[in-house]
C-alpha cells in the first residue's frame, strides 16, 4: 500500500514541477466559458439556463487536455516499464495515475466551477447543486479519460483517437450531471452518475492495466 501512496505522490510532485498542462486546462475551462455570453448576449436569462450544460461540456473537454500526457510522458522516457516492475500490480498503477489527474485537473476544476457558473449568471443558490454533481463527473472523466490514454498509449494517430474513444462513454455522464445540477429532485440523476462511478471504478484501471502491459511488451 505504501508503494501506491508514493506513485500518488510522485504524480503530484511531477504535476507541481510540470505544471502548465494544469494551468492550461484550467485556462481553457475559463476561456471556453467566457465565450458563451459573446456568443449569446449579455442576456441572464439565455445564460442562466443553459449555464449547467456549459460548465458540465467544457469541464469534460477542459479535462481531455493532459490526457495525452498522463502515460505518454512515462512511457518515452521509459519511466512506465519501472512501475510496471516496481511491484504494484498494473492496475495500481494506473488507479494511481488516474487518481493523480483528479487531484491535479479534476479538483482544480472543480473549485473554479463555481465561479465560472456564476459568471454565466446561473443562480448562487443552484450552484452548491451543480458542484455536488461535478464530485462524481470529474472523477468519471478521470476515469474514462486515463482508460482511453492507456488504450492509446504509442498509437499513431493516438491524440486524434483519445478524444473518439472517451467521449462517447462520458455522454451519459454530461446527460445526468447537467440534468441533475438543476432538477429540484435529483435523486435518480445523482444515483446515475454513482451508478456510472462504480461501474468504471473497477473497469477502467483493469482496462488500462491490460493496454498498458501491452504497450510496455
Amino acid at each position: 500500500m505504501s508503494r501506491f501512496w508514493a506513485l500518488i505522490r510522485r504524480e503530484l510532485v511531477l504535476a507541481l514541477r510540470q505544471a502548465g498542462d494544469s494551468v492550461a486546462a484550467l485556462l481553457f475551462f475559463v476561456i471556453a466559458a467566457s465565450l458563451f455570453p459573446f456568443a449569446l448576449g449579455p442576456g441572464g436569462t439565455i445564460l442562466a439556463r443553459i449555464a449547467p450544460g456549459i460548465v458540465w461540456v467544457v469541464a469534460l473537454l477542459a479535462a481531455l487536455l493532459p490526457l495525452n500526457r498522463l502515460f505518454g510522458a512515462d512511457f518515452e522516457d521509459g519511466s512506465l516499464d519501472q512501475l510496471m516492475v516496481s511491484g504494484l500490480p498494473a492496475s495500481a498503477v494506473a488507479l494511481g495515475k488516474i487518481i493523480g489527474h483528479w487531484l491535479t485537473t479534476g479538483l482544480p476544476l472543480l473549485l473554479i466551477a463555481g465561479p465560472v457558473a456564476i459568471m454565466l449568471r446561473m443562480d448562487g443558490a443552484a450552484v452548491p447543486q451543480l458542484l455536488a454533481s461535478l464530485v462524481p463527473g470529474t472523477m468519471l472523466f478521470s476515469l474514462v479519460g486515463g482508460m482511453a490514454a492507456a488504450i492509446t498509449l504509442g498509437a499513431r494517430g493516438g491524440t486524434v483517437l483519445l478524444p473518439l474513444i472517451a467521449l462517447p462513454l462520458m455522454i451519459p455522464a454530461v446527460i445526468f450531471g447537467a440534468a441533475g445540477a438543476i432538477a429540484a429532485h435529483p435523486i435518480g440523476e445523482f444515483a446515475m452518475l454513482f451508478g456510472l462511478l462504480s461501474l468504471f471504478l473497477p473497469v477502467a484501471p483493469l482496462a488500462a492495466a491490460g493496454a498498458l502491459r501491452a504497450a510496455v511488451s
